[in-house]
């Protein structure tokens, strides 16, 4: 309820009439009329009264603005002057940008490159100290710049590793920038250098130089941490180290591939040379001086000599340049003796090089090294028509002839080659330019086949080869190669042009005299038939048919029996006389091809056979061991128990004494067990493959992880075969390739026996560094099989043998 003013303090109502008394009755009647008159005025008084105040606010609100203006006219000229020093710090960066750019545009190389980057970032950062540092291959790390007040702790050249929290180590490993700000966990050699130099703060931005990690700049400080936009400032540096980096390398690779185009010009100019005397059909004595001159300027050789090799296994010297000994004047003849680098090419038909004359001996020796001081030589046989005809050396008294001096020369041998071929051609065919082109184009065609033989291709690649090449050089419209049975028909191996569709290879037949293969088998001399009109037999009949008008045949002979022939016919004119003597270097080819292939199926049979011999051996003996040696063995065993058993218990020395010997007879039967079971487990006989393999497993030293997914038995010499180059894998794992466990997979596939046998150890096995797998691959080829070892460093080893079900 509201209050009425009869409430309100006595105090107040005494007031008023307080005011009134101390007034007479005219200042009252003055201050009442006063008041009557003013009474109208007080509402203009109070708009007044407004407008003043409103007046004061605007006032109040001018100054308030103007306080606001002044304040931010404060903050702006603050951050005027930030911006001033930040725009001075760009300025600055950019300056030192520049300059280092400049540095990487002039060429300049990269350790003062290096150099000036680092203490650009150290003035630019405020640094207390800066270091560059490259990643080395072993994952180390080597200081080649650095700015600040101790030298001592990385000087220029040292090398470190540094480790986690380190920023250094953490750009390194992630290709990232990083930081640290404190070094209080880092424990390597770094960490303690830097806590020595009491840095408390550390940025580290990787260098990369054309997408790979080439090292980092590091910069610390002592005092407070480095601004939160410093990796990025540093960026731009890292940068241009990167192409300064990668300019030196390819102005480098530049000056190499330059040298290289260099020398290769100046050789070619040789070569060129060289072919227009031989083009020109210059008498091979100058073709060999020239070519021992232009050897000797090409290869720096102080010493070139051309020989022949005379049909009584010594030389001829033909051409001399450089240096040399009397004795050895154009005309000499000589026999060198190995290692002399000419004599083994002369002996071998390869090239060759002598690096070390301290087993050289003879009178050739004594004239090259002893009198002219060769310390180095090289050889290239030179071959003429297929035939080793002689060779060119060369030699220098100083450092070794680089490697690929072989590789260089090669191209002067061959055209000596063809000067030769050339000469020879044109003293026995001067008077025919077409014959010497056809006799080019015959020496081609056997130089092409006679590759096909030296590397050993299957006797039907080359026995198509040859058909071709006949036709082609004879211009026969069809050629065929038959082999003669042992029932005295004939099947066709090889069968070319028109003789293709009437006289198909794999076809059998019975050809007659007068047909010329037919004759050339009978005979085994080359033979010709210009008329079949009355020749009998099917084999004729086909002739007909195929129009044939004429035919040359000539024997193929292998190792000193006839094996078949080859034949070609003309539908046109009669082929030129000599035809069929000319077709017998193909047949010597494919004779020859024949029987490397012969030879080598021989060879292969016979490791077969050893092999098998072997094994039959070990099983013998395991055998015998098992049988008679181990037997007598237990039963020792046991008697000496059974004594030990019966001795007095008074007797307790004789009794331990007994036990003793008993123990050890034990243990050199278990030996014995494991030396009969290496030797050829009885398991493999017994039981197949896949209990021999459990049963290695389970003796392995390592975890094997065995994965067999077949059950068919294989041939014995297979089966043997199969578990032993498990087991020589499993043994190298375990010695050499600290690995945590292996695997092991037998499948088939088709009629192959698949073996794959894999760890995860160290890798970098040498298939040639040891026996055991020397001794595997031959096993495994003397069964007809193949084997890839792959074992790349760091990635393990992996073993893949591929092995016939059945034995050849």
């Amino acid at each position: 309820m509201r209050k009425s003013s009869s409430t309100k303090p006595a105090a107040a109502r005494r007031r008023r009439p307080v005011l009134w008394a101390g007034l007479s009755p005219r200042r009252r009647l003055v201050g009442a009329l006063t008041g009557l008159a003013v009474l109208p005025l007080l509402p203009l008084a109070l708009a007044r009264l407004r407008g003043v105040v409103d007046l004061v606010a605007g006032a109040v609100s001018s100054i308030v603005g103007l306080a606001e203006r002044r304040r931010g006219a404060t903050i702006l000229a603050t951050a005027n002057a930030e911006s001033g020093e930040e725009l001075r710090r760009l300025a600055e960066e950019q300056a030192a940008l520049r300059r280092v750019a400049t540095l990487v545009a002039r060429g300049t190389p990269p350790a003062e490159v290096l150099a000036a980057v680092a203490h650009e970032v150290s003035d630019i950062l405020g640094a207390d100290g800066t270091n560059i540092l490259h990643l080395d291959p072993d994952g180390g790390t080597t200081v080649v710049a650095r700015v600040g007040a101790y030298p001592a702790e990385f000087p220029i050249g040292s090398r470190w590793r540094p480790e986690p929290p380190l920023a250094l180590a953490a750009a390194l490993r992630t290709g990232r920038s990083a930081r640290i700000d404190d070094f209080t966990n880092a424990v390597d050699p770094y960490s303690d250098a830097v806590r020595r130099l009491g840095l408390q703060s550390g940025i580290a931005v990787p260098i990369i130089v054309q997408g790979r990690l080439w090292g980092a700049i590091a910069v610390g400080t002592r005092h407070e941490r480095f601004p939160a936009d410093t990796e990025e400032r540093m960026a731009g540096f890292t940068e241009l180290i990167g192409t300064a980096i990668a300019n030196a390398e390819g102005r480098a690779q530049l000056e190499a591939s330059s040298d290289e185009l260099r020398r290769l010009a100046k050789e070619q100019a040789a070569l060129r040379r060289v072919a227009t005397l031989v083009a020109r059909g210059t008498p091979p004595a100058e073709v060999l001086a020239a070519v021992a001159h232009e050897i000797g300027l090409v290869l720096g050789a102080e010493a070139t000599t051309i020989a022949r090799l005379d049909p009584d296994g010594k030389m001829t010297i033909l051409a001399v340049v450089g240096a040399h000994s009397e004795e050895l004047a154009v005309g000499s003849r000589w026999k060198p003796e190995p290692p002399l680098a000419l004599a083994v090419a002369l002996r071998t038909g390869r090239a060759a090089r002598c690096d070390d004359y301290s087993e050289a001996s003879g009178a050739f020796a004594d004239a090259t090294v002893r009198r002219m001081g060769i310390r180095s030589s090289v050889a290239t046989p030179i071959v003429v028509e297929g035939n080793l005809w002689g060779a060119t050396a060369c030699g220098t008294r100083h450092e070794s002839l680089p490697a690929d001096t072989e590789k260089r020369m090669a191209g002067f041998t061959e055209l000596i080659g063809t000067a030769i071929a050339n000469a020879e051609g044109r003293a026995q065919l001067e008077e025919s330019s077409d014959e010497l082109r056809r006799l080019a184009q015959e020496q081609a065609a056997l130089r092409r086949v006679a590759t096909l033989v030296a590397r050993g291709m299957p006797p039907s690649q080359v026995f198509s080869a040859v058909a071709h090449e006949v036709g082609s050089v004879f211009g026969a419209d069809g050629t065929v190669i038959v082999r003669l049975d042992p029932d005295g028909a004939t099947t066709l191996v090889a069968s070319v042009g028109a003789h293709r569709t009437a006289l198909p290879a794999g076809s059998r037949w019975k050809p007659e005299p007068p047909v010329a293969v037919a004759i050339a088998m009978n005979t085994r001399r080359p033979a010709r038939c210009d008329d079949y009109s009355h020749a009998p037999g099917e084999y004729a009949d086909a002739v007909r048919r195929l129009g044939l008008r004429s035919s040359v045949a000539a024997p193929i002979v292998v190792e000193g029996k006839l094996w078949g022939a080859i034949g070609a016919g003309t539908q046109g004119e009669y082929f030129p006389p000599e035809t069929e003597q000319r077709m017998a270097g193909f047949t010597e080819l494919v004779g020859t091809a024949i029987a490397n292939a012969d030879s080598r199926a021989q060879l292969t049979a016979s490791r077969a056979r050893i092999v098998a011999a072997a094994d039959d051996a070990r099983r013998r003996i395991e055998r015998d061991l098992h049988d008679s040696t181990q037997q007598r063995l237990v039963a020792l065993g046991l008697a000496l128990r059974l004594a030990q058993d019966t001795v007095p218990p008074e007797l307790l020395e004789l009794q331990r004494e007994i036990g003793r010997v008993a123990d050890e007879l034990d243990g050199a039967l278990n030996e014995l067990h494991e030396i009969a079971r290496g030797i050829h487990p009885a398991v493999l006989s017994e039981g197949g493959l896949g209990p021999a393999l459990r049963s290695l497993a389970r003796r392995a030293a390592l975890p094997v992880e065995l994965d067999i997914r077949t059950t068919i038995r294989a041939a014995d010499p297979i089966e043997v075969a199969a578990y032993y180059v498990v087991s020589e894998a499993l043994t190298n794992t375990t010695k050499h390739a600290r690995a945590t466990c292996a695997q092991v997979t037998v499948e088939r596939r088709d009629s192959i026996l698949h073996l794959s046998i894999s760890d995860d150890g160290d890798g970098g096995a040498d298939p040639a560094g040891g026996s055991g797998l020397i001794g595997l691959r031959d096993r495994v080829q003397a069964l007809g099989g193949l084997i890839e070892v792959n074992s790349r460093p760091g990635e393990g080893t992996a073993i893949v043998v591929e092995l016939p079900l059945q034995a050849n």
